[in-house]
């Protein structure tokens, strides 16, 4: 069985865990507690050197950090819905990974471990500059559209919709952005949806 080593506050763990599960793949979890700095012992760095979650275990296969856990998820179980290979068309996700990995890191993301984790070496003005541009770029890019790309879901929305949707723990507002909350809410709906502490799944009816 796939066995993920994360943290439950971990917006990358989740992201994985959310994948996972909308691809209907069973998994055992194991909490790497952050808090205590279990990242940081021998036991989980021959794993990830880089003492980073989440970190992904399928047989004798290791794969970190959580872009390219989303990849090799939707290559080896996906399929090209998940993830296009045509030239064009996989140019496009990659460029939704980049931006989780740049702005959306930098803005939404940071403001969160300010506030969220205390990490007051954060500069937290320029994380909410950041965080006011990406999303507004964000909400500018799903004004006319239901998905990040070709009008389906793909790893390109499973890898930025965490941080985004997390934004109010960085204290900053979603209110002003309705495509993406539009967009929040029909990612709530796949089958398969699970939350986190922070992303609410809907009421079951």
């Amino acid at each position: 069985m796939i066995k993920l080593y994360g943290h439950e506050l971990s917006g990358n763990s989740y992201k994985v865990k959310l994948l996972l599960s909308l691809l209907g793949i069973e998994h055992e979890w194991i909490k790497v507690d952050l808090l205590k700095g279990e990242h940081k012992a021998s036991e989980f760095q021959s794993l990830n050197p880089f003492g980073q979650v989440p970190v992904l275990v399928d047989g004798d296969t290791i794969i970190k950090d959580a872009q390219a856990i989303l990849v090799y998820l939707a290559r080896f179980y996906g399929g090209e819905q998940w993830l296009p290979l045509d030239a064009v068309s996989l140019s496009q996700v990659v460029r939704w990974l980049s931006t989780t990995a740049g702005e959306v890191r930098q803005g939404p993301e940071s403001a969160r471990l300010y506030y969220l984790f205390n990490a007051t070496s954060i500069d937290i003005d320029r994380a909410k500059q950041k965080a006011e541009f990406i999303l507004t770029q964000l909400n500018q890019h799903l004004r006319d559209r239901q998905w990040l790309e070709f009008e389906r879901i793909t790893i390109a929305d499973i890898a930025v919709f965490p941080y985004v949707a997390l934004a109010p723990d960085g204290k900053i507002a979603l209110d002003s952005y309705p495509h993406i909350l539009a967009w929040i809410e029909r990612v709530k709906t796949l089958p398969g949806f699970i939350g986190m502490q922070g992303i609410a799944a809907p009421a079951l009816v």
